[in-house]
C-alpha cells in the first residue's frame, strides 16, 4: 500500500487526512506525525520558526520509524513559502537528506500542481494576513504562475482557521475575484477541504486548489508510483487528464 507521511504543525485541520484516508477504503496510508509549534500565528518570525529544521527533523525522525512511509510532505503552505523560493527548496532538501525519502512541501505542491493542470493565471483565496499572503504570491510567481488577485482574509492563529466550516469556507473561494483566472488557489493546511473540493469548484465555476489537496497529490507523486486515476471527490486536480 502506498504510504505518504505527513509532517503536520500543531491541531487544526489534520483530522482532513485520516477522513479521506478511511473514506478511501484504506487504499492509500496517510501516517500523520506532529510537529512542535512554538507560536500559532500567521506572522512571518513565527512562522519562520514554524518551519525550523531541528522542528521538522524531529518530527521526521518519528515518522519515518514509526510508519515506513514512501514519501514525506512537510504539510504547510505558510512554513514554507516564508522561507522563499530558494528556501523552501532547501527546506525540503535538508528533510531528504535526513530522511532518504523523496520530501516536499505544500508551498511546492502548489506550483508542481498548477503546473501538471496547465494554469498559468489564478486567483488566490487566503486565510492569511496581507503580509503573509503577499509571500506567498511571491512565491507563486518565482514558481511562473501568475497571480492575478488576492484575497487576504487576516485570520491570524491556524486553531481559528481550522474551525471554518463548509459554507464558510466556500464563501472564501466565492469572494474571489476570478476574472481572467484559471483557478482559485486556497493556501493553508489548517483549512479542512477534502471533503468539499467538487463543492468548492462548483462555487468557483473552475478549478480549486487547497492546501491539504495539493498535499496529498504531491506525496503520491513523489512516490512514483503515480497518482491514482479513479480517486473521486477531489477535484480537477484529481481527475484523469488527457496527457499533453
Amino acid at each position: 500500500m502506498t504510504t505518504v507521511g505527513l509532517l503536520y504543525p500543531g491541531h487544526s485541520a489534520e483530522d482532513d487526512f485520516p477522513a479521506l484516508q478511511a473514506r478511501l477504503g484504506d487504499r492509500i496510508r496517510l501516517p500523520l506525525v506532529h510537529t512542535s509549534v512554538g507560536e500559532d500565528a500567521h506572522r512571518v518570525d513565527a512562522l519562520l520558526d514554524l518551519g525550523g529544521h531541528d522542528r521538522l527533523v524531529e518530527g521526521a525522525r518519528e515518522l519515518t520509524s514509526a510508519h515506513r512511509p514512501d514519501a514525506v510532505m512537510w504539510a504547510c503552505t505558510s512554513g514554507s513559502f516564508v522561507f522563499g523560493w530558494d528556501g523552501a527548496r532547501e527546506q525540503v532538501d535538508r528533510l531528504a537528506q535526513a530522511t532518504g525519502l523523496p520530501t516536499s512541501s505544500t508551498s511546492i505542491a502548489f506550483v508542481n500542481a498548477a503546473h501538471d493542470l496547465g494554469l498559468r493565471r489564478v486567483a488566490v483565496a487566503a486565510s492569511y494576513p496581507q503580509d503573509v499572503a503577499e509571500h506567498f504570491v511571491s512565491f507563486l510567481q518565482r514558481g511562473g504562475i501568475e497571480v492575478l488577485s488576492m484575497g487576504s482574509h487576516g485570520i491570524v492563529t491556524a486553531a481559528e482557521v481550522g474551525t471554518l466550516g463548509r459554507e464558510q469556507v466556500a464563501a472564501i473561494v466565492a469572494g474571489a475575484d476570478r476574472e481572467g483566472a484559471d483557478a482559485v488557489l486556497v493556501p493553508d493546511t489548517a483549512m479542512h477541504t477534502l471533503a468539499w473540493l467538487d463543492h468548492l469548484e462548483e462555487v468557483a465555476g473552475m478549478p480549486v486548489l487547497t492546501a491539504n489537496q495539493v498535499t496529498v497529490w504531491e506525496g503520491l507523486r513523489l512516490t512514483g508510483r503515480g497518482v491514482p486515476d479513479d480517486l473521486t471527490g477531489l477535484g480537477t486536480l484529481f481527475r484523469p487528464r488527457v496527457a499533453r
